[in-house]
């Protein structure tokens, strides 16, 4: 990202799955939604390399920026882009348009994956043909032979520990708060959230007090109403952790709607083009995220390299992506692009994702 912001007090080391979807909740293979199924050739004479980027859902403005920075590395790459994927998260929703775009000719699938390993299956097949599997954001945890590379944001080997220092900072430290995620088979939330479960037993967050975890579905009205549900139920909460961009939004809405925000501190991880206007109007002093576009520019230059033979899925193994530098494929072939960002009154207005 560029003018980005390191975390100087991050020991860090980057936004939903859900009960499954009936076939007719979720969009048509090749047809998808909002920006979805929008193809986007490349800039080099010949054959175009095909990418197909399956978000967990379409309509996610997370899921939009990444999709946006695979179509602006693909003008230097010579790739085509093709972007679908179901309109509703669900363990198995994402299937058929694996198959899809294999059938139409992708060489390389971008996954956000919304299961650990109900796709695996349907993985393998596509790998059997040559197709080259990179998930994004959302990993196949636990199942990481199933693709080829992983695109990580960061290192989230300590992210409970930072999640708590963004809720803590707000609380003092001390109190009840909730979290609010966004599907029960998310891998990445729910990664979050064990990291948590550890971290909170150190003696800095010993008055910090979890009091229950609700999963809004990456739905917006579905967040609302776990939020407005956290309120009634706890009257002395004092903060909620949203690590889901639709989430953390939902949670605003509902604590300035019922004018709370002063009492109830909402934070977690959105995109400054979602929040700007509540942390502007104090709404939410802060939140935090990595850059979609440079994820999407990353799941790129990995993909061609690995089709053209030029990078190996290896520890290692290196990619050089374009001004954003070389990269280095890690333990489990997962690849970090780089640190988050807080956003604050003060910053927000630099970024335009």
């Amino acid at each position: 990202m560029n003018r980005r912001l390191l975390l100087s007090f991050l020991p860090l080391a980057a936004l939903a799955a859900l009960t499954g979807c009936k076939p007719d909740e979720t969009a048509a293979p090749g047809t998808g939604a909002s920006p979805a199924a929008a193809s986007t050739p490349g800039a080099s004479g010949g054959a175009a390399i095909k990418i197909s980027f399956i978000p967990k859902n379409t309509g996610n403005p997370y899921f939009d920026g990444i999709a946006d920075g695979l179509k602006e590395a693909c003008k230097d790459l010579g790739c085509e882009v093709n972007v679908t994927g179901p309109a509703e998260a669900g363990s198995t929703a994402q299937i058929p348009f694996i198959k899809d775009e294999v059938q139409r000719g992708a060489k390389i699938i971008v996954l956000a994956a919304n299961s650990p390993d109900a796709l695996n299956a349907t993985l393998d097949e596509a790998k059997a043909k040559g197709v080259k599997i990179v998930t994004v954001d959302s990993d196949l945890t636990g199942h990481e032979d199933h693709r080829d590379v992983g695109v990580f944001a960061t290192d989230f080997s300590k992210f409970g520990e930072f999640l708590l220092d963004l809720i803590g900072g707000h609380i003092g430290y001390e109190g009840k708060f909730a979290i609010l995620s966004a599907t029960t088979d998310a891998p990445n939330q729910n990664a979050w959230i064990k990291l948590m479960a550890t971290a909170i037993k150190q003696p800095k967050y010993a008055k910090m007090q979890l009091v229950e975890t609700v999963y809004g579905d990456d739905k917006d009205q579905k967040s609302v109403t776990e939020a407005e549900g956290l309120l009634t139920k706890h009257p002395d909460l004092k903060g909620i952790l949203a690590p889901t961009t639709v989430g953390v939004a939902a949670a605003a809405k509902v604590v300035e709607t019922r004018k709370v925000f002063d009492k109830v501190k909402v934070t977690g991880l959105g995109t400054p083009n979602q929040m700007r206007r509540f942390v502007t109007d104090g709404v939410v002093p802060n939140f935090a995220l990595w850059s979609p576009p440079d994820m999407g520019k990353v799941c790129a230059y990995v993909g061609v390299g690995l089709v053209k033979g030029t990078l190996k899925a290896e520890k290692g193994g290196k990619v050089t992506c374009g001004t954003l530098g070389e990269k280095e494929i890690v333990d489990k072939n997962i690849l970090i692009v780089g640190p988050p960002t807080i956003f604050t009154k003060e910053n927000i207005g630099q970024f335009k994702f």
